[in-house]
């Protein structure tokens, strides 16, 4: 049997495995190959009855089958001809002996294409009426500020340097999340539903820095300018530079150019509420005494006593005359009793009493903004430490032994140098 048929004979170092085995290992061998993305050519696209997208991608030398499945297919931007990236992990078909990559996101590469998906989109979504929706106000002194933004250092420290400028000590709320890339338009969504769940969270900035068109199109993403639209909490676009428009800037409450300006935007000064307030508060106790002297002044030639009098002894003519009786007591003793208890009103009362009470209320709201001055925190032991860059410091891991500080206190400051940086 060996001499008929000499390929059965067993080799060395040669290792007989099942067809079925044989499918197993290569599925797992992709498998361990993690999430990938890779770019191409978009050749044959197609949707299946249940939504699923199938095309291949291909360059001048390979191709490789693509499926997306319907759950993902919003994500998936399949045009015939279009240059896309795919991320996605690599997966095999046993029965048809392929290999195919499982697509999570299909978004377009090059100027061109971006342009073309963002134009599109902002079709679909003016069709639905997200464009044109009332825009939400911002809160003029918002409890809470959100933030979500990535984990670069610049545009948090540029934001932080407005609030030390604006409001030193205003409560914000950073969320960093991946900005750019695969998966960077949910992990936005998702940052932004955790700050709109928050109730003490009034406006949320969406802040990133400069960018390319591919670095920027998850902010053009359809289903993160539905999520801005359905916020409960007015959202402030502030992508890139003036001259960057991703789509959400159409669908936010206020556009700003970049992040500086929308935390100025958000952010109230503290000098300026001051001032407001100061002014509005002379204002208020102006006019309540010049209302106070011109009442005094029209009811000082009156005597209301005096003309009741006359008008019950009036009455009391008139009733005797007639005969009447009330109650079995006669007229001319109860209107007497009426008019003793009206001698004895002061008529002025009312109006002294709502003028205090209108200048004790403005004296608590001068109390409360004294309450919010950040050098009445300082008086209490706090201090404000800075680097060498005037940033304040709010975490010890951004400083190592020997970098310079500047610690403000409530009266004067003090230059140092850190000698030890300890954790917690």
């Amino acid at each position: 049997m060996e001499e008929l048929f000499p390929e059965a004979t067993e080799q060395p170092g040669v290792r007989r495995v099942s067809l079925v085995r044989l499918s197993a290992e290569i599925a797992r061998a992709l498998a361990d190959l993690g999430r990938i993305a890779v770019e191409g050519e978009v050749h044959k696209p197609s949707r299946g009855a249940s939504g699923r997208i199938w095309f291949t991608l291909r360059d001048r030398a390979s191709q490789l089958r693509v499926t997306c499945p319907a759950s993902r297919a919003s994500r998936c931007r399949a045009v015939a001809g279009e240059r896309v990236c795919v991320t996605g992990s690599l997966g095999y078909v046993n029965d048809r002996g392929e290999m195919q990559l499982v697509a999570e996101e299909v978004t377009p590469v090059g100027a061109g294409a971006i342009a073309a998906a963002i134009a599109e989109a902002r079709a679909r979504l003016r069709a639905e009426g997200v464009l044109d929706r009332p825009r939400r106000r911002i809160p003029r002194l918002p409890s809470v500020v959100g933030v979500v933004c990535g984990s670069e250092a610049a545009v948090r420290a540029d934001i932080e340097s407005v609030v030390a400028a604006r409001f030193p000590g205003y409560p914000v709320e950073f969320v960093e999340v991946n900005v750019s890339g695969p998966g960077a338009a949910e992990g936005i969504r998702g940052g932004l539903r955790r700050l709109d769940e928050r109730d003490d969270v009034e406006a949320i900035i969406l802040a990133r820095g400069g960018g390319d068109a591919a670095q920027l199109l998850p902010f053009s993403d359809e289903e993160l300018c539905r999520a801005i639209a359905s916020c409960t909490t007015p959202v402030v676009s502030a992508i890139g530079h003036e001259g960057d428009r991703p789509l959400c800037d159409d669908v936010a409450d206020l556009r700003c150019g970049t992040p500086s300006l929308a935390a100025a935007a958000v952010i109230p000064s503290w000098a300026d509420l001051v001032t407001e307030l100061e002014r509005a508060l002379a204002g208020a106790i102006g006019a309540i005494e010049a209302r106070v002297g011109r009442a005094d002044r029209a009811l000082s030639p009156l005597d209301p006593g005096r003309a009741a009098a006359a008008g019950l002894d009036r009455a009391h003519v008139r009733l005797a005359r007639s005969g009447a009786r009330l109650d079995g007591l006669h007229p001319g003793r109860r209107l007497h009793d009426a008019r003793v208890r009206l001698r004895s009103l002061d008529w002025r009362s009312p109006g002294r009493s709502r003028a205090e009470r209108a200048a004790d209320g403005l004296a608590a709201a001068q109390l409360r903004l004294e309450a919010l001055d950040p050098a009445r925190v300082l008086e209490r032991g706090y201090a404000v430490v800075r680097d060498v860059d005037g940033r304040v410091v709010r975490d010890a891991r951004g400083l190592t032994a020997g970098d310079a500080i500047a610690v403000q206190l409530a009266r004067g400051a003090v230059d140092g140098r850190v000698e030890r940086v300890r954790d917690g």
